[in-house]
């Protein structure tokens, strides 16, 4: 079983921990929606991502499954 050698110091223990902080995430202005998204990601609203059409919308999609 592991058992520490010595006693670790308040210091030293907080130093360790300075980097356990959280960060809140990050998250951009959409050009084109002006909605709020993560960088790097798709625009779920829209289905964009780069200017392209990546995902087809559920309303668009339900409407193309009813006109079948």
């Amino acid at each position: 079983m592991a058992v520490p050698k010595k006693k670790v110091s308040k210091s030293r223990r907080d130093m360790r921990r300075a980097h356990h902080a959280l960060t809140p995430p990050t998250v951009v202005e959409d050009k084109d929606t002006g909605e709020y998204r993560r960088p790097h990601h798709i625009d779920l609203k829209t289905g964009m991502y780069r200017g392209r059409q990546v995902l087809v919308r559920r309303e668009e999609a339900e409407e193309d499954e009813g006109e079948e």
